[in-house]
């Protein structure tokens, strides 16, 4: 595979400054909070500082769900209670790090079970999933209200062991939201630029492809939830202390859920600083407007700033800065760019042996798929040898696509097994397949769109087989993208490619992770003939005499001119395999695309 060279031109990774400028200036804010205290500020303001923390610690906790993810939670006031309430019930007998930690369990856990039944269903997302929260924060409520832990009439906190930090029981309070509110900055940040970060955006995008790739969706999304849950519990433990009073309609109202959601929109829900921009935002309107009839007039100018935001921001605050910078890098990039990379024809390919002396890498038994009463598949029986480019063909609708997709397990056969090396694939979830070096392209491509084209493939690169860590990911995604010509749209979005440059990321994403099984499904379709030609020419250079490939097309000269054996369907059956020539040459191929006439009717 080509290297990147001094011409290539590169997106720029992040800075030095970057990756090491934000926890400092994290840990030097956190510094400035902690000394302010000396400074004798007023009541008044330390209440305001602790507050505006308070919602920072909420908001950017529950973007790491919902932002990161794509799964809009109502359900945070719940979190949030569930720390409330330990603090309440336990605040007396424990010390008060000792209620922080049990709180982020209890959070975490009630979060896991939650997620441990709801992520199992890929459709409950969106609004039945917004519903689904909303109804678990009502049914806790309910729980708290009808128990011991509350019992109706609420919980005072009395006798809360609280060291007194500059001799000011209110002072520890806000040094502690401090701590929390900086906390979760850091984690957020390191979330967002990490593997898991990388997997979370992923789902989002497109949660069916980014399984296919490699990400364990299920995990990872129970993972954020859990740490967004924690870290809820966690501000709602510390919050309790400062109100002193905790009630069931006060803490599980949806205040918590609508002000998170607010700020995380205003701010830029994709982005770990967006809903703290947006939390500093509408807690300082609040107070600004806090006495009299100007609390109607905050309400008045959150409302206004969420319809600008909506309208003219929909990426938040954040995410409009963020797409600024974009833009400035591509345009400077764009002054430098070299010429876009153009392959050439490759050189003849020593003799490779023949198809029927090499291993078997992956093979078919009776593989049945039926949709409604629809037979897809129907006893397909095949076998995928080690080295060879293996035509997969048939009239549209035969079942060409639906194999693709059982073999890379989007879809479960009904009947049959694939086994691969030994392990039967047929009911294995699709990231544990993509992780045993199967990769495959889409017929209509489908890249993450909130993703450059360059983290587009570093997601194949560290979740496919190979796993790379993330530099070596990246380094290895810049050669995979110079090898198919798109070095120089490295730092664009795929909004911003022609068909021919998305459908060539696709195949970027397919190479990168060094799959042993690369499946092109109509990798051609809708493409010129000069760039068919350079197309044929990049899959000789891919195969190089050694990588399997399964090669789904249309476009009879390329099936001739690139397959070593040809199977072919027909309304989900195998009719014929063989040789290429030999098989195009079979009655029942010729009668699968051409009918009957009505003489030999």
């Amino acid at each position: 595979m080509a290297s990147v060279t001094a011409d290539t031109p590169l997106i720029p990774t992040r800075s030095a400054a970057a990756r090491f400028g934000v926890p400092t200036a994290l840990a030097v804010a956190l510094v400035l909070l902690l000394l302010l205290p000396a400074l004798g500020l007023p009541p008044f303001f330390e209440s305001f500082l602790y507050l505006l923390c308070l919602w920072i610690s909420l908001a950017t906790s529950w973007t790491i769900i919902s932002g990161f993810t794509g799964y809009f939670s109502f359900g945070h006031g719940a979190f949030y209670g569930v720390g409330m309430y330990t603090t309440a019930n336990l605040g007396a007998s424990l010390p008060i790090l000792v209620c922080l930690v049990i709180a982020a369990a209890l959070a975490a856990l009630l979060s896991l079970g939650m997620g441990a039944v709801i992520f199992r269903v890929r459709r409950l997302r969106g609004e039945l999933f917004a519903l689904l929260t909303l109804a678990m924060t009502i049914v806790v409520a309910t729980i708290v209200l009808n128990t011991p832990i509350d019992g109706g009439p609420g919980k005072y906190l009395l006798g809360v062991q609280l060291p007194r930090i500059y001799d000011n029981s209110a002072t520890t309070i806000y040094l502690l939201g401090a701590c929390v509110a900086i906390g979760t900055l850091a984690i957020t940040y390191f979330i967002q630029y990490g593997r898991l970060g990388r997997g979370l955006f992923a789902i989002a995008d497109d949660e069916d492809v980014a399984e296919g790739l490699g990400v364990p969706s299920y995990r990872y999304k129970l993972i954020a939830f859990a740490i967004s849950s924690a870290i809820a519990g966690v501000a709602g433990a510390v919050h309790a202390i400062f109100v002193s009073y905790v009630t069931v309609s006060e803490t599980f109202s949806s205040t918590v859920a609508l002000f998170v959601i607010l700020m995380s929109v205003i701010g830029g829900m994709r982005h770990w600083l967006g809903p703290a921009i947006g939390a500093v935002f509408v807690t300082t309107i609040n107070f600004v407007f806090v006495s009299g009839d100007s609390a109607l007039a905050a309400r008045i100018v959150i409302g206004l700033a969420l319809i600008l935001a909506t309208l003219f921001l929909p990426e938040g605050v954040a995410g409009f800065v963020q797409k600024q910078v974009h833009k400035r890098r591509a345009a400077s990039a764009g002054s430098t760019d070299t010429a876009p990379h153009v392959l050439v024809p490759a050189a003849p390919i020593a003799t490779a042996p023949a198809t029927t002396e090499r291993p078997v890498l992956l093979k078919g038994e009776n593989i049945s798929l039926a949709f409604r009463g629809v037979q897809a598949l129907d006893g397909v029986n095949f076998d995928i040898r080690q080295g060879e480019i293996l035509g997969l063909i048939g009239p549209n609708g035969s079942g060409k696509s639906t194999l693709i997709n059982v073999m890379n397990g989007f879809y479960k056969p009904d009947t049959g097994r694939l086994l691969f090396e030994g392990q039967d694939l047929a009911q294995m979830p699709a990231h544990r397949i993509a992780c045993l070096g199967l990769a495959r392209t889409f017929q209509i491509p489908r890249p993450f769109q909130h993703l450059s084209v360059l983290d587009n493939v570093m997601v194949a690169a560290m979740f496919g087989g190979a796993a790379y860590p993330q530099e070596t990911a990246r380094r290895k995604a810049l050669e995979t993208l110079d090898f198919v010509g798109l070095a120089n749209r490295a730092g664009a979005f795929p909004s911003e490619l022609n068909l021919h440059q998305r459908k060539f990321l696709e195949l970027a994403r397919a190479l990168v992770s060094d799959a042993r099984l690369v499946m092109l499904d109509e990798v051609l379709a809708g493409l010129t003939p000069s760039e068919i030609t350079s197309a044929i020419a990049m899959v000789r250079r891919i195969h190089g005499g050694e990588r399997t490939i399964v090669f789904v097309e249309h476009n009879m000269r390329a099936v001739m001119e690139l397959t070593d054996r040809l199977i072919i369907l027909n309304q989900g059956k195998l009719i014929a395999e063989g040789d290429p020539r030999t098989v195009m040459d079979d009655p029942a191929v010729i009668r699968a695309y051409l009918g009957t006439s009505d003489a030999e009717s």
